[in-house]
């Protein structure tokens, strides 16, 4: 026996499986053909009798094949529908996405404000909104009919949906385009102010280093004079190494060079606390190149026979007298043979190597002018020379009293508060601190003791372990 099917099971024929189906039907209806066991048998042509009212014997066969027929026909319907409806769909999102670009077009025309490009995209925003609200009556009405076949208006909705999109992603373009000129023009604005600043900086700076800050001393004389005027010019001094020391960074820079790897070579197998302490290392170079022979008149060795002579005290002072009070480029203007100028000469040649100098500047200029006797007239040369100054007029002042004595403190010692003062507040962390370079070295001007500044490193060993 034959399992019966389910209503539920049965699946919407296809349109020409229908008409298929019902073709087959009528033949049936027609021929009287029937299948027995899989096999066709036809049947002897039978009376076709009329009733009284003129109606086929044989109507309830037909009457059952007109019936399914409709019902397939029906089904076609309700699929051509589906598509209409998704066809209408389509086109709703399409218009939509149109919407959603004018909108974008509207608020780009917007910022920076543009009359003719608003009134534009308002008229195309409205004529979307026109465009939305008649879909809205033809599905109400149920009157979409699209032309020439729904699947022609689905691909054109999906067509204009992407160019819609694609609408839309160009105006965020040019938006994004404007942000970034807009903070370009930021960034430029704001490197002139920063620019400005440095050079106002600079010429605060300038005017704070000048001579007269060392007014105080216009009435000194050597009679009285005492350790605590030797501290005031090592302030002051020590003021204008780092001004200095901050150009050559600054100057570094600019020239885009490693600071890190020159840190690195003037004090290796160092680890900072910070990573702007590397300034310190700086620090140290300078004052190495500067206040070597320091403990020597004039910066230099005596000769033998002169060696056992005592320093004129008296000359000292003078010479720190007239320079006290000039600025150091009119100074060697004046005298450009001098033993200042000879210090200048001979101690910017050494700080400022040709390799350093032609990274800097990209030329040799300034030590070219040197070797020839003559000194550059650029700021950079009068900041090292305001400097050199300074370290000269310690120098003169130094050799003023009975006794001076300079020290450095070597890498690796034992860190001392009568002898250090130490750079970074961070060595209070170690048990042990010990020096890995020092950089104002230290003083003894008669029997008082002024601190040398070292740096302490949490690791300052060879091996750097």
């Amino acid at each position: 026996m034959m399992d019966s099917v389910k209503p539920s099971a049965v699946t919407p024929a296809k349109s020409k499986l229908a008409r298929t189906f019902a073709k087959v039907l009528h033949l049936r209806a027609a021929t009287g053909v029937a299948p027995v066991d899989g096999n066709h048998k036809v049947k002897p042509q039978q009376k076709v009798k009329e009733d009284r009212h003129g109606h086929v014997g044989n109507v309830k066969v037909m009457t059952a094949s007109h019936s399914l027929s409709q019902s397939f026909e029906k089904g076609e319907e309700v699929e051509n529908n589906k598509v209409a409806l998704e066809a209408l769909l389509a086109t709703l999102f399409a218009s939509v996405s149109s919407i959603k670009a004018a909108y974008a077009q509207l608020q780009h025309a917007q910022s920076p404000y543009d009359p003719y490009g608003i009134q534009s995209a308002d008229q195309l925003v409205v004529s979307e909104l026109k465009s939305l609200s008649e879909l809205k009556h033809v599905y109400l009405k149920k009157q979409f009919d699209p032309s020439p076949s729904p699947e022609t208006a689905m691909v054109m909705a999906e067509i204009q949906e992407l160019k819609s999109v694609l609408k839309t992603y160009e105006i965020m373009g040019k938006k994004l385009e404007s942000q970034v000129r807009l903070k370009d023009s930021e960034i430029i604005f704001l490197r002139e102010k920063l620019e400005e600043a440095i050079n106002q900086n600079r010429l605060l700076e300038k005017r704070l280093n000048q001579s007269g800050q060392l007014s105080v001393l216009d009435n000194l004389h050597k009679s009285g004079l005492n350790p605590s005027h030797f501290m005031t010019v090592l302030r002051h001094t020590v003021k204008s190494i780092r001004i200095f020391v901050r150009l050559i960074l600054d100057e570094m820079k600019a020239a885009e060079m490693d600071i890190d790897g020159i840190a690195n070579a003037m004090e290796p197998c160092v680890v900072y606390w910070k990573d702007d302490h590397k300034c310190f290392a700086f620090e140290s170079y300078v004052c190495k190149v500067m206040f070597s022979h320091f403990g020597y008149p004039n910066f230099s060795e005596p000769d033998d026979d002169d060696h056992d002579e005592k320093p004129d005290r008296e000359l000292f002072f003078r010479q720190f007298m007239e320079l006290k009070s000039v600025k150091p480029k009119e100074f060697l203007t004046m005298k450009p043979n001098s033993e200042f100028a000879k210090f200048c000469r001979n101690r910017y040649l050494k700080l400022i190597t040709s390799k350093m100098e032609s990274l800097i500047f990209g030329n040799l200029r300034e030590r070219n002018l040197l070797n020839a006797g003559e000194f550059p007239n650029t700021q950079f040369f009068a900041s090292f020379t305001e400097m050199a100054k300074r370290i000269w007029l310690l120098h003169c002042l130094g050799f003023s009293f009975e006794h001076v004595s300079i020290f450095r403190v070597d890498k690796g010692s034992r860190y001392s508060e009568v002898y250090m003062e130490c750079l970074a507040d961070e060595v209070f962390l170690s048990s042990e601190p010990e020096v890995a370079f020092s950089t104002i070295p230290g003083f003894q001007i008669d029997r008082t003791i002024i601190q040398g500044q070292v740096y302490i490193s949490p690791i300052a060993n060879q091996d750097g372990k």
